[in-house]
């Protein structure tokens, strides 16, 4: 019975969630290991490493559009199947590196193949399925388990067999699920139109004239991305600042800068993997009452968490913290869902490219942003900052998407 009710699409989107936590794994595995492994052994500190990871994150923006436009010409399965094979030779070829420049080569190549995933695997996802924002709130779930476990999972690794193992075994994994992808994906797309309830047709859906919604879009983008970008890089050294009782008393009294970094390490991690679930209910949002609502909702939490959050700290700090992390991670999928309701089947991967290569490019502003502003009034005034990015993206929807049901929900 247990082997019949898994069907041959429930195997692919399983491969197509498993292909998300993939990519953000493979993205973020350097950080950890220049933090805990490559400073030692290469003579080297860590702000003299993080230059050479610099190519892997640009050639990550730069390179989604034009994936998703070989996707749209060439088959989206077929680039997935490159996406895995890619990636996994590239993380094994990162292993080997012997000296910096070889490894910011297989940091390159890992960005790369990395930019496949996102204008491909969220074109499929939103040009299969019916009920299409719970699709992109599991699989973007999925992502932020790769997000959640890289450092885990890397430092776990470097402790047992060494920093190239970090590299090396998640890209044999890789390969290894290239595998059964190329099987279940051969001949499914004669499916796409066949009479099965859980299948998407070509159905668009009307927010408006098609310039707003675009400039919806691009603005959600741009300026919800510095605030996901902010929130997550900051959040660890924020509870540093305002958690220090609270970590202090989960410590039993302890004062060791050990003990007190593993409590606000796992602090962070509580508020990241609460936050995820946020996107489940965005995803129901979105299929029952569409974008407008659901981004109403998400950044409604945003502007609210981030007007109280300054002079917070300990108790109040953490659970006003996981409310702002609930509305970023929350207004996650509401992008994807715009784009994978409005754009045609046909240029649905270049749609999604272009959206997140100017998320990605906005991904790479966000670090400098949040240096200057903490540096000059603190995270009080970067949470003000914020609050009005959110306040921004909050009205820009009111006013830009039209209040419509999506067809079909």
């Amino acid at each position: 019975m247990g082997q019949g009710m898994i069907t041959r699409d429930t195997r692919y989107f399983l491969l197509l969630n498993a292909g998300h936590f993939l990519d953000h794994y493979f993205m973020l595995i350097f950080a950890t290991v220049a933090a805990l492994a490559l400073g030692a052994e290469w003579n080297m500190s860590y702000a003299e490493l993080l230059p050479y990871g610099v190519p892997g994150f640009t050639a990550f923006a730069l390179c989604a559009l034009p994936m998703g436009m070989l996707a749209d010409r060439w088959g989206r399965d077929r680039m997935m199947v490159v996406f895995f094979l890619g990636i996994g030779i590239s993380s094994i070829l990162t292993g080997l590196a012997r000296t910096p420049q070889e490894l910011s080569a297989g940091l390159l190549l890992i960005g790369i193949f990395g930019a496949i995933y996102h204008p491909v695997g969220l074109a499929i996802v939103t040009a299969r399925w019916k009920k299409t924002g719970m699709r992109l709130a599991v699989n973007g779930i999925w992502g932020n388990l790769g997000v959640g476990s890289a450092a885990l999972m890397s430092g776990i690794m470097i402790d047992l067999a060494g920093w190239r193992a970090a590299f090396m075994v998640p890209g044999v994994f890789s390969l290894l699920v290239a595998l059964p992808y190329l099987s279940i994906s051969r001949g499914i797309d004669a499916l796409e139109h066949a009479p099965l309830g859980g299948l998407a047709t070509e159905r668009p859906a009307s927010y408006g004239p098609r310039w707003r919604v675009l400039f919806c879009v691009y603005m959600t983008a741009t300026l919800g991305t510095v605030v996901f970008q902010s929130t997550t890089v900051a959040l660890p050294e924020i509870f540093e600042e305002r958690l220090v009782g609270l970590a202090d008393a989960l410590a039993s009294g302890g004062t060791t800068r050990f003990e007190q970094a593993s409590v606000i390490g796992l602090l962070a991690f509580l508020a990241f993997s609460t936050a995820s679930l946020a996107q489940l209910v965005t995803g129901y949002l979105l299929d029952r009452y569409g974008a407008r609502t659901a981004l109403t909702v998400a950044t409604g939490v945003q502007v609210a968490a981030f007007l109280l959050m300054p002079g917070l700290t300990d108790l109040a700090a953490l659970a006003v913290a996981i409310g702002f992390m609930i509305g970023v991670f929350g207004q996650v999928p509401v992008n994807d869902f715009l784009i994978g309701t409005t754009a045609s089947k046909s240029a649905r991967s270049r749609a999604f490219g272009a959206r997140y290569l100017v998320s990605f490019l906005a991904f790479s502003a966000a670090l400098p942003l949040i240096a200057v502003i903490q540096k000059t009034w603190g995270f009080d005034g970067l949470f003000r900052v914020l609050m009005l990015c959110s306040a921004t993206i909050l009205l820009g929807g009111r006013v830009f998407l039209s209040r419509v049901r999506v067809p079909g929900a």
